[in-house]
């Protein structure tokens, strides 16, 4: 309600946002494309020969496709070009090479460019010692079933990765999954034919030895080795898996057959034809260049998704263990019979600030007055309602009820004048749209029995929870802040005290200034400053109390934005915490840091681990995305029905979970990037009221009772 001079909100960074998001998922599209690579070669005979002429399959493996009729070329006898696909691999690479260079043979390697671009030390070394370089394509992808475009771009981009890399363009293709001229299939064929249109020559195989399936490396060397001293294009494998055959075979076969009289060349060599690889020009190196260094982007975009992922699971595992653990103290420590404890029956003095709640205050204060607690008054302070909200007060005559009424000032005034005016010494501070149990003040403030403890925070329970919003949030405030809340207690580090409920000694609020309005959120602000004033801020969990939550997004919105931003000033603040001793000193290495990676750091990455999600659906096994998410729900899922069975409530609302994660948990993580941007741009956000609609008085049973029939969520038995 404290009324700031405020711009308009940024806006403009959404669609850099957007951009971003855009830019990841690119990112990662690119990476997903070029790992994982399929190796191996086609079919010994053609499944669809259909629109092959028949002297293509009946000719030689090297085949022009760029004249009216295809001309093929064989290798003459007792000649020999030895074929390298899937490469350059680092492993089993150097191994083949080291192998040819020791016999003194010569082959050629038709290498995958997405490889090129992650190993182009291995291409410059083919190259430096006499080898030749054809194309594979750039994700080793079936030519015959890819549209145009996409075997356009396949060529184009391996042929600019190997500009890149050794200063020239290749002009030789080795189709992926081609075998055998008899092997090739019409859109095989067709594709061929385009490639031929951008100066590509198809190099097929007379011997394909099929060692990718690693049958042995007596038939790799027999599958290798040509009958009656005819001359071969041997078609073999230095990527794609594990060959570790395919170098034993190598290391027998070029002897054997170097002592039959064969001589080990080059493909073009072998035809007899010119260097099939020309320097490349300085816009085709430049294009590589860029291409490399795109793909290794996407590669470090991924680790570090990766990186994020484990980082956030390791956290959010030991956040979980961390909430149970001290959840379980803290229920020990509560729920134990207390013989020594003294009874507070003190009077106490219940501060209401309102602005426009005619929805609700009728039942808020009728709710007080019925309290059980002996020694009651009721302050309400009306901070220039124009809705009647304290002539309704003033109607009801309800006795111990005072009503102030002030120009508006905002909530923080309007507490502060409620402070002045109050007579007791134990001071409740209430919403206008909360309602109390009979029994909540009086448990609310037995926690005053230990003379160290200044404040104490109550149990706030959604209202209106018909609807789906309703029961997210009520989820949220039972798994989320009554966990959180549980644990800050175990860790005396409170930074909170819902403005729905809480209770604090006169004396404490005097200390620290009474309530500041400085912040967005004054209720964090208050806490933080109780604590750094050496008080312990503890939390009831008996002591319950109803709100009305938003019931639109739109709402659900502007209510969220407020506390997050508000959170933020608090905790910039009181960021001098981390240097002090005592209560201070916990907030500060406890609860602060606590805050800035579960409220700021990691939902500021939760739209990447969406990106890196949509990434999953096309790139990973679906069997295994679903595994995960079936685990982590059913982890989501034990968590909620532990903090269900503490509150004592019902599990029924477990069955919005799973919906919760589609769009309640973005809408989280969209308030706070919209809070970051709004906090570093130096923007100060007005006060954004949400408009009641008195579905938390509807609620009502009775005067003073407990909401009823609350999507089951009202009291269950323990």
């Amino acid at each position: 309600m404290a009324r700031h001079v405020a711009r308009r909100d940024p806006r403009a960074h959404w669609l850099l946002f957007l951009l971003g998001l855009l830019l990841l998922l690119a990112a990662l599209t690119v990476n997903g494309l070029v790992t994982g690579l399929a190796g191996g070669s086609g079919a010994a005979a053609a499944s669809d020969p259909a629109g092959v002429p028949a002297q293509v399959g009946t000719g030689g493996p090297v085949l022009r496709l760029d004249r009216a009729e295809p001309v093929s070329r064989a290798l003459p006898a007792r000649t020999i070009a030895l074929t390298f696909d899937d490469g350059p691999d680092p492993r089993w690479t150097p191994q083949v090479l080291d192998v040819l260079r020791r016999h003194g043979a010569h082959a050629t390697f038709f290498v995958v460019g997405a490889r090129v671009n992650e190993h182009p030390d291995l291409v410059r070394r083919i190259l430096a010692e006499g080898h030749e370089i054809g194309s594979h394509t750039f994700t080793h992808a079936d030519l015959g079933a890819l549209p145009p475009w996409r075997r356009d771009l396949e060529l184009s981009l391996t042929r600019k990765a190997i500009a890149a890399a050794t200063g020239r363009e290749v002009t030789l293709l080795r189709p992926p999954f081609s075998s055998v001229p008899t092997a090739l299939t019409g859109p095989e064929y067709t594709a061929l034919r385009a490639a031929a249109g951008t100066g590509h020559v198809a190099v097929l195989a007379d011997r394909d030895t099929r060692d990718w399936q690693r049958p042995g490396v007596d038939r790799i060397v027999q599958a290798a080795t040509p009958k009656r001293g005819k001359g071969a294009v041997v078609l073999m494998h230095d990527g794609g898996g594990d060959r570790a055959q395919t170098v034993a075979a190598l290391d027998r076969l070029l002897p054997a057959l170097t002592g039959q009289g064969y001589r080990f060349t080059t493909v073009s060599t072998g035809v007899d034809a010119p260097p099939s690889m020309v320097p490349a020009g300085g816009g085709s190196r430049l294009s590589g260049t860029a291409l490399r260094w795109t793909q290794t982007g996407a590669r470090w975009s991924t680790g570090a998704m990766n990186l994020l992922l484990a980082v956030a699971l390791v956290l959010g595992v030991v956040r979980l263990a961390v909430q149970v653990f001290c959840a379980h103290r803290h229920v020990r420590r509560v729920r134990r019979p207390v013989r020594d404890r003294p009874e507070v029956r003190a009077p106490v003095s219940v501060i209401v600030p309102a602005y426009n709640e005619a929805a609700n205050i009728a039942a808020t204060v009728r709710s007080l007055v019925a309290s059980a607690y002996p020694a009651l008054e009721v302050i309400v302070v009306d901070d220039g309602s124009d809705d009647g909200t304290a002539d309704i007060v003033e109607r009801m005559r309800l006795r111990g009820v005072r009503v102030i009424r002030q120009a508006n000032a905002g909530k923080p005034a309007a507490l502060n004048t409620g402070i002045r005016a109050a007579r007791a010494n134990l001071l409740v501070l209430v919403d206008g749209d909360t309602v109390f149990q009979p029994d909540t003040v009086h448990r609310l403030v037995q926690g005053f029995a230990d003379p160290s403890v200044g404040a104490i925070s109550g149990n706030t329970k959604v209202a209106n929870r018909r609807r789906l919003l309703g029961r997210w949030q009520h989820l949220e405030y039972v798994i989320g802040f009554n966990l959180d809340r549980r644990m800050y207690d175990v860790l005396e580090c409170m930074p909170t005290i819902p403005g729905a409920i809480g209770a604090f000694r006169r004396e404490v609020l005097l200390r620290v200034g009474g309530v500041p309005s400085d912040t967005l959120a004054e209720d964090t602000d208050l806490t933080m400053k109780v604590l750094r004033d050496g008080w312990r801020v503890v939390y009831e969990e008996s002591a319950i109390a109803w709100t009305e939550a938003p019931s639109s997004l739109r709402q659900l919105w502007r209510q969220r934005y407020r506390w997050c931003y508000g959170t933020m000033q608090a905790m910039w603040k009181h960021r001098h915490a981390l240097r002090e001793s005592g209560a201070g000193g916990k907030l500060g290495r406890r609860g602060l840091p606590y805050l800035t990676v579960f409220q700021i750091v990691l939902p500021l990455t939760a739209p990447a681990v969406d990106v890196f999600a949509v990434y999953g659906l096309i790139f990973l096994p679906w069997s295994s995305l679903a595994l995960a998410w079936a685990g982590l729900l059913l982890l989501q899922a034990a968590t909620a029905g532990y903090a269900l069975r503490l509150d004592r409530e019902r599990y029924g609302p477990l069955w919005a979970l799973p919906f919760q994660q589609l769009v309640y948990r973005q809408l989280m993580y969209l308030v706070v990037v919209q809070s970051v941007v709004t906090a570093m741009i130096g923007n100060r956000l007005r006060w954004q009221r949400m408009i009641r609609t008195g579905e938390a008085a509807a609620l009502i049973g009775a005067p003073g009772g407990a909401p009823v029939n609350a999507s089951g969520g009202g009291r269950a038995a323990s």
